[in-house]
């Protein structure tokens, strides 16, 4: 079995959005069960997403006070996955764990998940055996989009599991050389492959401020991941456009039928209003699916960055060069 050595780096990467509420207890949970770790150096990489509260300021007040911190900060709120995407950039660890700021993901469990990349996994996943806090209707509905995006993908991705996981370097490199701007991270990371391990926790409720993810961006957020990782969408479009057409067909033999055999073929006009109501609603959907996709394409040819830094703090000069390369060769 594959074991890895000590004296290596583990960076830890917090993405975070108005979390002024709980980003000093975050930040001391994630000290002292680091801390603990004798045989590991390690960085924790705070990236904040354009917060409109004090969130920036008590980040700064954490690195002053602790060199082991980083703090990038976006220019505007640019999205939970691209924060993610830009703390990996930013991250030199020969491990790398991804970890909200709300401490509903317990920073405890990152130390069963160095087990497990001990013994050799590349990546160590949480998987969220009971949801404390939260509502049934969003229970139900996070249970829903993993199986139905599963259904849907090409590439299996684990059930009930969130951004919470380590990766090894080699899985962060691979993940890096992946240019889309639509990002869904764990659908990402489970189509990398490599030995993946699942970590079951208990998440806790959040530990103050509200959710980042109500129902419009968690609408938002399902979507990005069905049309990101599966073709089905453009199938059913297709799929139905046959069906429509064998209706039709039936549509135009009955047209035909009351024309030339009976003499009540004008009153017919009923059921060929609801046709065109049909058809026509079927059309505008996939419409709307294709234009989903055409606009991804579209967002894919600007090649506009993904995000733009406003102020970088605690980082050496090499990995500031480092972290600009990558995103010079992925652009």
């Amino acid at each position: 079995m594959q074991t890895r050595s000590n004296n290596m780096l583990l960076s830890v990467i917090v993405p975070c959005f108005n979390e002024e509420e709980v980003i000093l207890n975050t930040h001391k949970r994630l000290a002292d069960v680091l801390s603990g770790i004798s045989e590991l150096d390690f960085e924790i990489i705070y990236v904040d997403d354009g917060s409109r509260d004090a969130t920036l300021l008590i980040l700064k007040d954490i690195q002053s006070g602790d060199k082991r911190v980083r703090v990038i900060s976006f220019s505007r709120n640019f999205g939970h996955q691209v924060a993610v995407t830009a703390g990996l950039e930013y991250a030199s660890g020969d491990a790398v764990v991804l970890i909200d700021a709300d401490l509903q993901d317990p920073p405890e469990v990152i130390l069963e998940m160095l087990d497990c990349w001990r013994q050799g996994a590349d990546v160590a996943y949480g998987v969220r055996r009971y949801r404390e806090g939260e509502t049934v209707f969003k229970m139900w509905t996070a249970k829903a989009f993993y199986r139905l995006i599963n259904r849907m993908s090409d590439v299996p991705i684990p059930l009930d599991t969130g951004d919470f996981r380590l990766m090894d370097r080699k899985v962060v490199d691979a993940l890096l050389a992946m240019p889309e701007r639509d990002r869904f991270v764990r659908g990402m990371v489970a189509w990398i492959g490599f030995r993946q391990e699942p970590v079951s926790y208990r998440r806790a409720p959040r530990a103050g401020g509200a959710t980042k993810y109500p129902l419009v961006k968690m609408i938002r957020f399902a979507t990005d991941g069905i049309l990101s990782f599966s073709l089905v969408p453009l199938r059913l479009a297709t799929g139905m456009g046959f069906a429509v057409a064998g209706l039709s067909v039936i549509g135009i033999i009955y047209a035909l039928t009351l024309r030339l055999f009976t003499d009540i073929w004008v009153p017919g006009w009923t059921l060929l209003f609801i046709a065109l109501l049909f058809i026509g609603g079927v059309q505008m959907v996939f419409l709307g699916i294709l234009g989903e996709y055409l606009g991804r394409v579209y967002g894919e040819a600007k090649r506009r960055p993904l995000y733009l830094v406003k102020e970088r703090l605690g980082f050496p000069e090499n990995i500031l060069f480092s972290a600009s390369q990558r995103r010079e060769d992925n652009s």
